[in-house]
């Protein structure tokens, strides 16, 4: 997502300059046969003109509240997720001792015991980011002018690197062949904590409140998964999508034929404006659409999205901090003010 610096004009012009192309081409056809080869019968009045674009902008207005709602539910679960972890870091350090243990744990013990709780949630979070990430049909970063954008200003870790690779650092050899046999794997790491919590209450070193409170943050990492599987699975309604395009390709065709008209009353060559004019307007609905379309799904790994990846790491720090340990990484930067 971009790391709060405005984008550039020149970025904006490479993001849209097919579209620019395109406009202009659309906006200088009827110009040239209207004024070259005198066919006065292809201007049409403003006035459908004006009405027509007024309900495509309330369609693209649509959409994108719709779109940025997804976003910002999206920021608002991985928000949850950042503060369920800490809770999650705190209550393994303070809840789970020694101090009703059936048999004797030395420190070693519990805190071999408290890595395994610690990184095995690291290695949740690095699933959930890693499915998050996965391509789905409707995803418009795959797209060829996003996909142009995304190869030259940043790049994606889960993109880059594999699944296997950024696992195995977090798991034990029995639990990563056991992970990754299963098709949702972040699910199951969470299963893999319910199941060490029961031992762990079998051996005192929790007792029956304290289990249950933990189980209650594991409860609450399964709904803020849900959301984010809610988010990346169901994609913005396909009908209002495709109709919002076809209507903004039907505007930008005909707003030429409404300006030929007004850009004549001003008389001599300044009939060629319209050329300009009717190319700036028709960008301005063709570019709230592409931006729409690339905020409605917000984990694909667009410059518009939430950055889980640097949120996960955010986690990963703060938790190595919070047990004292040394070989903790460094926070994820933006590149060219990206932040992914």
């Amino acid at each position: 997502m971009h790391s709060g610096k405005q984008y550039s004009f020149k970025e904006v012009i490479l993001w849209t300059r097919k579209d620019i192309y395109f406009l202009l081409v659309v906006a200088t056809i009827p110009t040239c046969c209207y004024v070259l080869l005198d066919w006065k019968w292809l201007a049409i009045p403003w006035l459908p003109i004006a009405l027509l674009g007024t309900a495509v902008a309330f369609v693209v207005g649509f959409k994108n509240n719709a779109s940025y709602d997804r976003v910002w539910e999206a920021r608002r679960i991985w928000g949850a997720i950042i503060n369920a972890s800490r809770g999650w870091g705190i209550m393994v350090k303070d809840y789970v001792s020694t101090k009703h243990a059936v048999a004797v744990t030395s420190s070693e013990e519990l805190k071999n015991i408290h890595q395994q709780l610690i990184y095995r949630h690291f290695a949740w979070v690095t699933a959930l980011r890693y499915q998050l990430r996965e391509p789905r049909v409707w995803e418009a970063v795959y797209q060829q002018h996003n996909a142009e954008y995304k190869d030259k200003y940043f790049t994606v870790d889960e993109h880059q690197n594999k699944i296997d690779d950024a696992l195995k650092p977090y798991l034990t050899d029995e639990e990563y062949k056991a992970v990754m046999g299963k098709t949702n794997r972040a699910a199951q790491i969470l299963a893999l904590q319910s199941t060490h919590l029961h031992l762990l209450l079998d051996k005192g070193l929790i007792e029956d409140f304290r289990h249950m409170e933990l189980e209650r943050i594991l409860i609450e990492l399964y709904n803020q998964q849900g959301g984010s599987e809610r988010i990346k699975n169901f994609p913005y309604p396909r009908q209002y999508a495709t109709l919002n395009k076809w209507f903004i390709k039907v505007f930008i065709v005909l707003l030429p034929l409404g300006m030929l008209q007004e850009f004549e009353k001003l008389g001599g060559l300044l009939i060629w404006l319209s050329i300009p004019f009717s190319a700036l307007a028709s960008w301005v609905f063709t570019t709230m659409e592409r931006i729409g379309e690339s905020s409605e799904s917000p984990f694909e790994g667009s410059a518009n999205d939430v950055p889980i990846t640097a949120m996960s790491r955010t986690i990963e720090i703060d938790l190595r901090e919070m047990f004292g340990m040394t070989d903790i990484p460094p926070a994820i930067k933006p590149v060219n003010n990206l932040l992914t």
